[in-house]
């Protein structure tokens, strides 16, 4: 652990200063001699983790008349999707566009990779290409949200970059299979927790096992409608040994996939224990004592439910 550490600082202060010395480039060579013959972001960024949008500062010589589209190129394919070209409040010429990304919701169907991002103008029988600058790097804002590392609804990533050259890329990468917990409803009796697979096969005979230090108990899963499984917590078996908290992680297993555990990460928020709070409950499991269950989340966004004795609360 104490060798990482200085590597991952090393890591860091590389990254940045590359970062500087390509910001520089692009400002004092590349954008003097590129204005005028390309398009230049004046604001990009990946929304709901799955659509890019995009507003740039048009040459002058381009008219807002002109038809536009936005084409994603990558290895000698190409994809397109519609843009907008128009007279802004300043007079100047500028362009919109709104990519919708992914094919399971209907998007461009990229492939993992990189993707050049270029404009093309047409008006009439002519043609012509410009590339999109991307001087600066989206920044992420403040708040008690942040942008979308992931979408929510295939847990793919999409990431806006650019070349040495300025030029705007757009990377995906495929997701990796987890489990996201879907809603929460604990009753004076039980505490049952519906969850779905995402970036990954369905699961095979999959079972829910709830662990704690030294313990580990089984459920299994029920399958609900649209792709949803429910476990139910055996919560007679949860009871603290002793006068303190137990943390109860759960962890999904099936024939096929490897072990996961259930978690919320594909959101915005920045405390997702905060907003996604679920209230304590007394619950009293038959044949034993009451005690008090309040499912949460960890800050990494995995989910436990914390089961504390009565006397602790007192």
């Amino acid at each position: 652990m104490k060798r990482r550490r200085p590597l991952r600082a090393l890591r860091r202060r590389t990254r940045r200063q590359t970062t500087r010395v390509r910001s520089v480039l692009l400002r004092r060579f590349f954008l003097p001699r590129r204005k005028g013959r390309a398009a230049v972001l004046r604001y990009a960024a990946v929304l709901d983790g799955q659509t890019v949008n995009l507003h740039a500062r048009m040459p002058h010589w381009v008219r807002p008349d002109e038809d536009a589209r936005i084409e994603l190129r990558r290895r000698g394919r190409r994809l397109a999707t519609a843009a907008r070209v128009y007279t802004d409040h300043d007079g100047s010429v500028a362009m919109d566009a709104a990519i919708l990304l992914g094919q399971d919701v209907n998007g461009l169907p990229l492939t993992p990779g990189r993707w050049k991002i270029r404009l093309r103008l047409s008006r009439g029988l002519r043609r012509r290409t410009l590339p999109l600058l991307l001087v600066d790097l989206p920044v992420p804002y403040g708040g008690p949200t942040r942008p979308m590392e992931a979408s929510a609804a295939t847990g793919a990533r999409y990431r806006l970059g650019r070349s040495v050259t300025g030029n705007a890329r757009v990377t995906f990468s495929p997701s990796q299979p987890s489990v996201e917990v879907v809603r929460v409803h604990v009753t004076h009796s039980q505490a049952e927790v519906a969850f779905r697979v995402v970036g990954g096969e369905e699961p095979e005979a999959p079972r829910v096992e709830f662990v704690a230090s030294g313990r580990r108990l089984k459920a299994e899963a029920a399958r609900l409608d649209e792709g949803l499984w429910q476990v139910s917590a055996p919560l007679h078996l949860m009871a603290p040994r002793r006068d303190r908290a137990e943390q109860w992680d759960l962890v999904l297993c099936s024939d096929n996939l490897r072990d996961m555990r259930l978690g919320r990460r594909l959101h915005d928020v920045r405390n997702p224990g905060r907003v996604f709070a679920v209230r304590q409950t007394t619950v009293t499991p038959v044949g034993g004592s009451p005690m008090l269950v309040l499912p949460r989340y960890t800050p990494a966004g995995n989910f436990r439910i914390q089961c504390s004795p009565m006397t602790e609360a007192a």
